[in-house]
């Protein structure tokens, strides 16, 4: 918990530069799919690279695929695995 927080404090230096309730926004959102990835044990770049690939067309997907890009799915658990790689 102590390395978490000590993280978010470094980072605070640079949410500074957000200018716009969006940059905030879209900030927060990556470091929570990070710190996530993590938890589960993911390779953090791999699995942002993969999210971020498989998203790029998600509307025109079923809705399984949301499931599927979840850190803690199969999926991802063969595809980003720390153990893997």
């Amino acid at each position: 918990m102590r390395t978490s927080c000590q993280k978010l404090c470094y980072g605070r230096k640079n949410f500074l530069f957000h200018d716009t309730v969006n940059g905030a926004t879209a900030s927060a959102i990556v470091y929570t799919l990070a710190e996530t990835a993590k938890v589960n044990g993911l390779n953090i770049r791999l699995y942002l690279e993969t999210v971020m690939t498989k998203m790029l067309d998600y509307k025109n997907e079923s809705e399984s695929i949301l499931e599927d890009l979840m850190p803690w799915s199969e999926m991802m658990q063969d595809t980003c695995s720390l153990n893997k790689h």
